[in-house]
């Protein structure tokens, strides 16, 4: 049987297919994310997708804080998926309830040599919050076109 959540040999399941992902995304979604630095500072991003298709969807990226690093680029939901691809002898998987801005959410929490990510069941796509050292990116808000 061909499981499209795996990738490939060593790899562990991805939390999502990238059908899934596109599924979830539609005609397009706008994810607002809050990033708490080390210095106790914090800044938000968007990432907005546009222009979707089968295939993927034009993925939008700038800063609440002043505007700036807008950028704008072709991805396919399958490069979505591969993100999530992690090695299956260095990470570890569990279930998680977490609670978040977006409220209290069940997720697939993976344990990496680069960090820790927590990918809620009900929300296809990237990680809703990530850890790496002192610093945490957490998604604030989801919206659909």
């Amino acid at each position: 049987m061909n499981d499209p959540h795996l990738l490939g040999p060593g790899l562990l399941p991805t939390p999502f297919t990238a059908a899934e992902i596109r599924d979830a995304t539609g005609r397009g979604k706008t994810i607002r994310i809050r990033i708490d630095l080390p210095d106790g500072t914090s800044s938000s991003r968007v990432n907005r997708f546009s222009e979707t298709d089968a295939e993927g969807a034009t993925l939008e990226r700038w800063s609440l804080d002043d505007g700036s690093d807008l950028s704008a680029n072709r991805v396919t939901w399958l490069e979505l998926q591969q993100h999530a691809a992690f090695d299956a002898e260095t990470t570890s998987v569990s279930t998680e309830s977490l609670s978040i801005p977006l409220g209290e959410v069940e997720c697939l929490r993976y344990d990496t040599e680069d960090g820790t990510f927590w990918f809620s069941i009900a929300h296809p796509g990237m990680p809703v919050q990530y850890e790496s050292g002192d610093m945490r990116t957490t998604v604030v808000g989801i919206e659909y076109d």
